[in-house]
């Protein structure tokens, strides 16, 4: 909270303590529902007119972290990304151009005022890229499968906020979700690099492989926040795409990690087991993106 300057961390601050705003086991279930309210209408509002006053709370020790949604600026940046990705009359097919040219032109004014363009939250659709696993370790996971009644976890990276101060198993979310601090990311990333860069190189071809250009990318945008900072891994609406079994055996953070000490230590051998199991286990969940 401390990083936010004033007026920010007033606002902040008020909201962090207030009971009307979406708790932390619901947050990304709202964020989904406002994005497709949005999107189903017609025409679709392809960005809020007005940026989101929400955020992602979480409250360890005596310190308040917040993360703003920054839902205007992401839907800015996606929409972005979606028309260099599709050919002009695909992606006038969802999005009509006189809207298009309205909001890249928003958008535009926007980025002359000298705001910031980045934003709290990066976003991945359909998978995890693989550069994301490496500012994390297998203890700082935090799963909850959602057994009604129950609400199962293990590993308990920190104290997550569950709708109050009361105990983890009173509400049965789903969730996958690693925590670290903003030190030990960078640190992380920062050992990493060179590993990578001798191995794999820099890389430009598939966007889901891991490459030193994409760690680069990763670790200047973790460079732009507060040093005290936390840093977490959600896996969002990927947890109902995999079933129970599937979501526990997942170690593809502890599988990063013995991959890249295998290339550190030029034991090939290890190093592509690891890579090849990374890559059967997010090749098939990306896939869906496809399918009919």
């Amino acid at each position: 909270m401390t990083a936010f300057p004033e007026p920010a961390r007033t606002l902040w601050t008020a909201y962090a303590d207030s009971r009307r705003r979406p708790r932390r086991i619901h947050a990304l279930g709202v964020e989904h529902r406002e994005a497709a309210l949005r999107m189903t209408g017609s025409p679709p509002e392809v960005v809020p007119e007005r940026e989101s006053r929400d955020a992602y709370v979480r409250r360890l020790e005596d310190m308040i972290y917040v993360c703003p949604w920054e839902t205007r600026l992401r839907s800015w940046l996606a929409f972005e990304r979606f028309r260099h990705e599709h050919a002009a009359g695909v992606a006038a097919a969802f999005v009509p151009p006189p809207l298009s040219e309205r909001v890249t032109s928003d958008f535009e004014q926007w980025k002359r005022a000298g705001r910031s363009l980045q934003p709290h939250i990066l976003t991945s659709t359909w998978h995890v890229p693989l550069d994301w696993f490496v500012p994390f370790a297998r203890n700082e996971r935090c799963l909850m499968l959602g057994t009604p009644g129950t609400g199962y976890r293990e590993n308990d990276a920190t104290a997550e906020e569950q709708g109050g101060h009361g105990p983890a198993t009173a509400a049965p979310a789903r969730t996958l979700i690693y925590v670290t601090s903003m030190g030990e990311a960078r640190r992380r990333i920062a050992a990493a690099l060179p590993v990578v860069r001798e191995n794999l190189g820099d890389g430009a071809g598939e966007v889901y492989l891991l490459s030193a250009g994409r760690l680069e990318t990763l670790a200047r945008w973790l460079g732009g926040f507060d040093p005290r900072a936390l840093v977490e891994l959600d896996y969002g609406g990927l947890v109902h795409l995999l079933d129970d079994r599937t979501l526990s055996a997942d170690e593809s953070v502890a599988e990063m990690a013995v991959a890249l000490t295998g290339m550190e230590r030029g034991e090939a051998a290890l190093t592509v087991a690891m890579y090849k199991r990374l890559l059967a286990r997010w090749r098939p969940v990306r896939a869906r993106e496809t399918a009919n």
